[in-house]
């Protein structure tokens, strides 16, 4: 019987990080699921095959056995598959027992079943278990606004037959993924189901830019006021409220209002803050009058 080379099934190279063997595994698992390729029978088998290959190489103890095996197989194949692997010792030859090796999962390939004593392809007993298999996890983007972020806000989405109703919290971010338990594939054998991975994106809003979780506004304001001093608006997802600027406001200036940026992601009633810079607006198109009162301040002013 042919060696199963469970790396070389996945397309990893056997120095691979257990996260580059799960990702390879969910890249194939997605392409080769029974909810995709219904009457598929080669890629139910192929679906099995890289069920087992992960069950087995991506799960750490279970990798580490499996790799103790590769390294003892030449001797193993001498051996015999009725004889069971063994080690020579000084008293004789010690036989490992593979059912309580790999702990008995079932439900796998005659490999393992011919090899390793039923450890995973079946019971002590002899008896074949069921193969079964989790479902794979789906991938969804949903664009929503800045002031949907700021307030919260709900869509629905199909999902295969099913349609969901996704709730999002207040304070979420550009980009941030969602996880929907258990709205994924559906697992196989009576397998547990996939689940859903939601990315929120945010459309970009003309009037605030978000740094965090806090906004950056302008404000344009006149000439008198920067000079003299006044309150001038300013519009927050809050409501409109007044600022104060004090006499002599210069261009570019930014004032801090504190608790009025984004929710705090997952924590109510914890806010950013909105930084609003002041943009003096210089008057155009001034009469005779204004142009003769703006000379005399000149001069009073040298």
């Amino acid at each position: 019987m042919e060696y199963k080379d469970y790396y070389k099934i996945l397309g990893v190279s056997k120095n691979a990080t257990q996260d580059e063997i799960k990702k390879a595994y969910r890249k194939l698992a997605l392409k080769y699921h029974p909810d995709k390729n219904q009457g598929n029978k080669t890629a139910e088998e192929k679906f099995k095959t890289i069920s087992e290959a992960y069950e087995v190489i991506g799960k750490a103890e279970n990798r580490k056995k499996y790799d103790e095996l590769g390294a003892n197989w030449k001797q193993y194949e001498k051996a015999g598959a009725q004889e069971g692997f063994g080690s020579r010792h000084a008293g004789g030859t010690h036989y490992a027992n593979y059912d309580d090796l790999f702990g008995g999962s079932g439900g796998f390939s005659d490999f393992f079943e011919a090899f390793f004593g039923g450890g995973f392809g079946g019971s002590r007993s002899g008896r074949k278990t069921a193969w079964s298999s989790p479902g794979s996890d789906y991938e969804a983007s949903l664009e929503i606004t800045l002031q949907q972020a700021y307030i919260g806000t709900s869509a629905t989405l199909q999902v295969g037959d099913e349609k969901l109703r996704i709730n999002i919290k207040p304070g979420v971010k550009n980009g941030q993924i969602l996880r929907v338990k258990g709205k994924g594939g559906k697992g196989a054998g009576g397998g547990k189901s996939g689940h859903l991975y939601l990315k929120v994106k945010i459309s970009e809003n003309k009037e605030f830019d978000r740094v965090g979780d806090d906004l950056h506004t302008q404000v344009d304001t006149d000439l008198y006021t920067a000079v003299l001093g006044g309150k001038q608006p300013v519009r927050t997802f809050d409501g409109t409220v007044n600022i104060t600027l004090p006499k002599g406001t210069q261009n570019g200036k930014v004032m801090r209002l504190k608790g009025k940026g984004m929710p705090v992601y997952n924590q109510p009633g914890h806010f950013g803050d909105l930084y609003v810079k002041v943009n003096v607006v210089i008057p155009s198109n001034l009469n005779e009058k204004e142009l003769e009162l703006f000379q005399q301040l000149k001069e009073t002013r040298r």
